[in-house]
């Protein structure tokens, strides 16, 4: 099973205009491999994946294979509302050559879908059919459903699940997970805020949409906090909090690709419906990075 640990970031698609711009994504790539990160997400939330059509995901996880060094994981976003579809692009994904698939919750549905045994009968199905190792992913404030500890202790029984990305932001509920799942079984939190104190806990680090524009400093505080260095990673996390609610707390996805335009990578818009910001929120985005040092 991979050793996911440390600093991972959910890759925004770039697009230009309406169109697909993959040769964005792989200049960006370039950048973030300079970096300690522990590998990518592509295909998350952040990444835009419900707005994009299954030939579009195709291209693009064709393009991060092609920028991703093999000493850093590739962790493919594969779910959809089906256990076959799901199963589908997972085995597609494989075939490019991703690391891992990472599986959103089935949430459509809701009444049947927030039981516990239809969640675990779709993750057992998928990791069987799998070849490559299946990460959960819990993202409740999306999806409107959250999966209990007990759940997701009863998911990591199977042996080809590898972890999840917790998005709850609700750390007793990570620590309950960290309790009662396997030692080889990850725990990465999906909030820059979690980080810290999820590591305190045992966690194995975090997949952080905030790290896509401070890969370096959130790779430093996993550092700092696994040689104990814990006032120094705290100071440094505390100086990430006023970008995390200024940019993408505040702006979402939009955000953060404006954010990486003023950076020097390429951003560029959302997808529509998604808005991108302009004008003053440009401004405001400009000095909130000026302010934490990122500028």
């Amino acid at each position: 099973m991979p050793d996911l640990q440390g600093v991972f970031i959910p890759v925004p698609t770039p697009f230009r205009g309406a169109e697909l711009a993959v040769e964005r994504l792989r200049a960006n790539l370039v950048r973030w491999n300079e970096t300690a990160l522990a590998g990518y997400v592509v295909l998350g939330s952040t990444g835009e994946f419900p707005l994009l059509t299954e030939s579009e995901k195709d291209r693009v996880l064709v393009a991060a294979r092609a920028g991703i060094p093999r000493e850093k994981f590739f962790i493919a976003g594969t779910g959809t509302e089906s256990t076959e579809g799901t199963i589908r692009q997972t085995r597609r994904a494989a075939e490019i050559g991703a690391d891992v698939a990472i599986v959103i919750t089935p949430h459509y549905y809701k009444k049947a879908l927030s039981q516990g045994a239809a969640q675990i009968r779709h993750y057992r199905a998928v990791a069987e059919a799998s070849p490559i190792p299946v990460m959960i992913y819990n993202f409740p404030q999306n999806t409107g459903i959250n999966l209990e500890p007990e759940t997701v202790a009863r998911i990591a029984e199977h042996p080809n699940v590898c972890g999840i990305k917790d998005s709850s932001g609700n750390i007793p509920q990570a620590a309950q997970i960290i309790r009662h799942t396997p030692k080889s079984f990850h725990v990465l939190v999906g909030a820059s805020a979690a980080l810290l104190p999820s590591l305190t806990l045992g966690s194995s680090g975090g997949i952080l949409a905030l790290a896509v524009i401070a890969a370096r400093e959130h790779c430093e505080i996993y550092t700092l906090a696994r040689q104990g260095r814990w006032d120094e990673a705290r100071e440094l996390a505390h100086r990430m909090l006023p970008v995390d609610g200024g940019v993408h707390g505040r702006y979402g996805i939009g955000g953060l690709k404006a954010a990486l335009d003023l950076l020097g990578f390429y951003g560029g818009p959302c997808r529509a419906p998604l808005g991108t910001p302009d004008g003053d929120a440009i401004e405001e985005i400009k000095e909130v990075l000026a302010a934490s040092g990122l500028l």
